[in-house]
């Protein structure tokens, strides 16, 4: 009942949306990039609804605006669409923004999931309402399955999203393993650069308007020649287009050195508090 409610209230809330401004949320969002932040604050707002929606079909259950953390980390998702989103790219903002609010809430997920096996068997122990308790061993067991069922298919899914995202820049996903560099040191160093690219809005913004690598710019900040950056155009760009956008499970295949010990530093810290 609560779901039906929650439609038709969605449904009045988009209509009057559309009444109230005519121009698409691709033209809005593009709007708002140029720096009008009272628009941006009106369209986190009339959407609100809409990322509740999308949070509750991923959570499969009713997500309350007013009490669940998951709303407030798909809200801030959806902001965060708002930054990246590219009106270059083909795709509708919406369709964009879902998959950003779907990795967010992925990786909180996957946090509360870490937590969860930090806690002792007993603290699941319940009774049900014939006063049998449950065995903790089966509910973390479930918990378990229920993970790694959700962690393929957003895997198969991220990874379609971003094939889709590398024919833009004519690279098929399946070359990637063909002009991966062989050399362990070269392919660190290739990352590094792709990350670095990544951070750097300008550069970015560059590679995503022209559809090619700023190679020019790219001399000034790393220290490799430009032929090594020309033979290795199509490493670096899924490199950098992996960082920049919503792509945690490839995004761990990527784990630098250095962001490794942290992650592990981090776990440690956490074991011991």
């Amino acid at each position: 009942m609560l779901l039906v409610l929650f439609k038709k209230f969605l449904g009045k809330r988009q209509s009057h949306q559309a009444e109230k401004n005519t121009q698409s949320p691709e033209q809005l969002v593009r709007n708002i990039q140029d720096g009008d932040l009272r628009l941006r604050n009106q369209f986190i707002t009339d959407y609100q609804p809409y990322v509740a929606k999308v949070a509750s079909r991923f959570c499969k259950r009713y997500i309350d605006p007013a009490c669940d953390d998951e709303f407030s980390i798909a809200l801030g998702a959806f902001n965060e669409a708002i930054n990246q989103f590219s009106p270059q790219s083909g795709r509708s903002f919406l369709g964009f923004a879902e998959t950003v609010i779907r990795r967010r809430l992925i990786d909180h997920v996957r946090k509360e999931q870490r937590f969860s096996r930090q806690t002792p068997y007993s603290s699941f122990e319940v009774e049900d309402d014939e006063d049998n308790v449950v065995n903790p061993v089966e509910v973390h067991q479930a918990m378990e399955h229920y993970e790694k069922q959700l962690g393929m298919e957003e895997r198969r899914s991220e990874i379609f999203d971003f094939s889709r995202c590398l024919e833009e820049f004519d690279i098929r996903f399946a070359e990637l393993a063909e002009v991966s560099p062989k050399h362990a040191d070269s392919r660190l160093t290739l990352l590094r650069i792709g990350k670095m690219l990544s951070e750097d809005a300008d550069l970015m913004r560059t590679l995503v308007m022209k559809r090619m690598l700023p190679i020019k710019e790219l001399l000034g900040k790393v220290e490799v020649s430009r032929k090594t950056l020309e033979r290795n155009r199509k490493f670096i760009i899924a490199v950098a287009l992996i960082f920049h956008g919503p792509y945690p499970y490839l995004r761990d295949y990527l784990r630098l050195p250095e962001h490794a010990a942290e992650d592990e530093k981090e776990e440690r810290s956490s074991a011991n508090e």
